[in-house]
C-alpha cells in the first residue's frame, strides 16, 4: 500500500508511520515540524517538510496518487484554539479542504483523525456516534467542521473516507501539550521532580487509550472503513485523580498535587462507546491502562526520542 501520513513527525503520526513502514508499505510523511520532530521519523519513511495548507502538499497527492491519506496533522491545543481561533480554523479546516482537493483528483481514501471534543460536554456516562456534536471549544468546532467537509466531498465527488473520533490518546513519545496530554504532563512533572497541577477538583473523567491501539484502529479504518464516523476508544472512564493515583503507584511514591481553577473549554466528562468500531472494523483496544502508563513512564524516564525499534539501528541503543 502507498500511504501518506500528515503529521507523521508528531506523537500519533510517528507511531503510525513506523507501523506502516515495518509491514512494508510505501510511506510518505508530510509535516511542517511546528510541533513534530524529525528524530521521530522511521528511517524507511520518505519525509517532506510541508504544510498541509500548501499547494505543494496538494500537488504531491495528485502526483504520487497514494492509496490512502492518513490525516493527523492539526492544531490540537484547546487553549490555543481559544486564543487564536483563526489559526485553528485555518489549519484544521483549511488544511483538510486542501488535502481533500488532492484526494478528489486521485480518488485516494482519507482517514481522518478527529476527537471526542466535537461533542462538548453532553453530561452522558457514555457517548455514541448518534449523539449530537455540541463543541464548547474552537478546537472541537474546527474538527467537527472538517468532518463535515469530508462528508460533503464524499457526496459531491465520491472521495472515500473514514473518520475516527479519538478519546484521550497517551503513550511513548507524547509531549506535555495539546489535546489529551494529561498523561504526558504528569510524566514531565515526575521527570523533573515537580508536583502535578490539576485543573478543577480532579473528578473530571476521561477515556484513556494507548497509542498502539489507536494505530491499529487507523490501519483497520484504512482497510475496512467505508464512509463511517467511528470512535477509537476504550469505553472506560477514569478520573484525573485516579490517573494520578496510578502514576504514583508506577513511580513508587504518591504524586504531589496542586489543584487549580478549571479552565475555559475543558470538558467535565468524556467517555466514548466503541461498539460501532468493533463491529465495522473488527477492532478493539488491547492495552490495559496501567501497562500503557508503565510503557510511557519507562520511555519518559529514559529520556527517549524515537518511537520505533529497528534491528538495523547502528548504535544499538534503547531509543524506543
Amino acid at each position: 500500500m502507498k500511504a501518506f501520513v500528515t503529521g507523521g513527525a508528531g506523537f500519533i503520526g510517528s507511531h503510525l508511520a513506523a507501523a506502516l513502514a515495518s509491514r512494508g508499505d510505501q510511506v510518505t510523511v508530510i509535516d511542517n515540524l511546528a510541533s513534530g520532530s524529525v528524530k521521530k521519523i522511521h528511517p524507511k519513511v520518505q519525509f517532506l517538510q510541508l504544510d498541509i495548507r500548501s499547494r505543494e502538499a496538494r500537488e504531491l497527492i495528485v502526483r504520487q496518487q497514494p492509496d490512502v491519506v492518513f490525516h493527523l496533522a492539526a492544531q490540537t491545543d484547546v487553549q490555543q484554539s481559544l486564543l487564536n481561533s483563526g489559526y485553528d480554523a485555518d489549519v484544521n479546516i483549511g488544511g483538510t479542504i486542501n488535502l481533500l482537493e488532492g484526494c478528489r483528483v486521485t480518488g485516494s481514501k482519507l482517514v481522518f483523525a478527529s476527537t471526542s471534543a466535537v461533542y462538548g460536554d453532553l453530561e452522558k456516562t457514555q457517548i455514541s456516534e448518534q449523539d449530537p456534536a455540541r463543541p464548547i471549544s474552537c478546537y472541537g468546532l474546527s474538527k467537527w467542521a472538517a468532518e463535515s467537509y469530508i462528508q460533503v466531498y464524499n457526496k459531491l465527488y465520491g472521495v472515500p473516507y473514514t473518520v475516527l473520533r479519538f478519546s484521550n490518546v497517551f503513550g511513548p513519545g507524547q509531549t506535555a501539550k495539546g489535546e489529551g496530554g494529561v498523561v504526558a504532563v504528569f510524566l514531565e512533572r515526575l521527570q523533573t521532580g515537580r508536583p502535578v497541577s490539576i485543573h478543577g477538583d480532579g473528578g473530571q473523567t476521561r477515556d484513556f487509550i494507548y497509542v498502539g491501539d489507536i494505530v491499529s484502529a487507523l490501519l483497520a479504518a484504512a482497510s475496512r472503513g467505508d464512509g463511517q464516523t467511528l470512535h477509537a476508544s476504550t469505553a472506560a472512564s477514569v478520573s484525573v485523580n485516579e490517573l494520578a493515583d496510578l502514576m504514583g503507584q508506577i513511580n513508587g511514591r504518591e504524586l504531589q498535587r496542586i489543584y487549580k481553577p478549571a479552565r475555559t473549554g475543558d470538558i467535565r466528562h468524556s467517555c466514548l462507546s466503541n461498539i460501532k468500531a468493533q463491529q465495522a472494523l473488527l477492532w478493539k483496544p488491547e492495552q490495559p491502562l496501567k501497562a500503557g502508563l508503565e510503557a510511557a513512564y519507562r520511555y519518559t524516564m529514559k529520556g527517549q526520542i524515537r518511537v520505533w525499534k529497528e534491528d538495523e539501528d547502528e548504535q544499538g541503543d534503547d531509543q524506543g
